[in-house]
């Protein structure tokens, strides 16, 4: 009967373990009170020419490069005519496309090449495995048209 009561306590104590290391994985996404991303240039509304060169912002915390696990940091990814990932997507890494840029150098800004037309651009940051932080830590969506 020890035995068994024994056992019945490690396997326990493991999974208490197994879930505190699952609290503290979920609680290493988060960021700190008053965080923003926001994108610098080009403003809202505005007319521009191609290449556009998109100016990043970020308060409240740091700026690390991928791979680099360091607590309120992140790096940027721009979304390009996308919406951001929401719901179950949001616990995988942001995907790598034309639509879904990622900055895991710390890069704080780009060039990119749009077609003529309306788009809309989208900060969006991302741990050191470029999975979103828990909340999500978006800009606003900036439109702007490419003449």
């Amino acid at each position: 009967m020890a035995f068994f009561k024994s056992t019945v306590l490690a396997l326990a104590l493991v999974a208490g373990v197994s879930l505190a290391a699952q609290a503290e994985d979920h609680a290493a996404h988060t960021w700190p009170d008053g965080a923003a991303a926001y994108i610098v240039s080009p403003a809202n509304g505005a007319t521009v020419k191609s290449p556009v060169t998109v100016i990043f912002g970020l308060k409240g915390m740091g700026v690390a490069p991928a791979g680099i696990e360091k607590p309120k940091t992140g790096h940027h990814h721009l979304l390009i005519d996308t919406p951001a990932p929401s719901g179950e997507d949001l616990d995988y890494a942001i995907a790598a496309d034309d639509q879904h840029v990622h900055f895991g150098g710390g890069q704080t800004e780009t060039t990119v090449t749009l077609a003529p037309g309306k788009h809309t651009l989208q900060l969006m940051m991302g741990d050191a495995n470029h999975v979103p932080h828990n909340p999500p830590l978006v800009s606003e969506v900036v439109t702007i048209t490419v003449k």
